[in-house]
């Protein structure tokens, strides 16, 4: 069976709206179906560039939590880049779904593994986590995860700005493989529409250069493209990795 039929995520019951204006990273102004205009928590800290146009087409989380300061979560927007597509804009969700996909031994390309542990520290100076390091009898895998929404065409690219903390996450992975494990940077692509991956050579030069050395070393690319709808985010399979 392919694992596309059988693996996604849920999302809980969505509320549609168009974009206001984002600002101050963190904050969305949306006009709800209603005609409410709210403030939604924006956990995408980045640019986000080519998905946060105004006027655009949206969908919205609710939390009953009386302990949180907004109720409202913006989750998808639409683009019109190619067809109409919903694009995933939450970064909390990226690592969930990896957990529970790792959980099924949904990637193939990793092999066996018996445990996964989230959050390990790992690097030169013990200061920095890997998203998931997973056990095995052979070969221990460190595996970093980068939610990737930017796209020129079908072409999906990763970063969309300059990242530091990528760099730094990519020479880690580097060593991990120097000292005899393997490394996987696995770009979450959060929209179905793109069917290759390059680095953002335009955003930031030196990760592209970066993660193309990564890749001579023996770092491990997984490109996953993700279907994303207002009911839930399926799995297609994997990008061609275009270097």
């Amino acid at each position: 069976m392919n694992n596309s039929q059988i693996f996604s995520y849920n999302y809980p019951p969505l509320e549609s709206g168009i974009l206001i204006k984002r600002y101050k990273r963190f904050l969305a102004d949306i006009e709800l179906k209603s005609g409410e205009i709210i403030t939604a928590h924006c956990a995408n800290t980045g640019p986000m560039k080519g998905v946060c146009a105004s006027g655009s087409p949206v969908m919205v989380s609710h939390s009953n939590n009386p302990k949180r300061k907004l109720a409202y979560t913006w989750e998808l927007i639409q683009v019109m880049d190619n067809e109409p597509t919903w694009v995933g804009i939450n970064t909390a969700l990226p690592n969930r779904i990896i957990k529970l996909a790792l959980a099924e031994y949904l990637f193939p390309e990793l092999g066996d593994y018996c445990e996964v542990k989230p959050e390990v520290v790992y690097g030169k100076d013990k200061k920095s986590r890997v998203d998931f390091k997973l056990i095995s009898d052979s070969q221990n895998i460190y595996l970093e995860v980068k939610n990737t929404t930017w796209a020129n065409q079908r072409l999906a690219l990763f970063p969309d700005t300059v990242t530091e903390r990528g760099q730094k996450h990519l020479r880690e992975l580097i060593e991990v493989v120097k000292e005899g494990e393997r490394a996987v940077c696995l770009f979450f692509i959060n929209r179905g529409d793109c069917y290759q991956f390059s680095p953002g050579d335009i955003a930031d030069p030196d990760y592209g250069e970066i993660l193309r050395e990564a890749v001579k070393e023996g770092v491990e690319i997984l490109p996953c493209r993700f279907e994303v709808t207002p009911q839930e985010i399926r799995y297609l399979g994997m990008a061609e990795f275009i270097n």
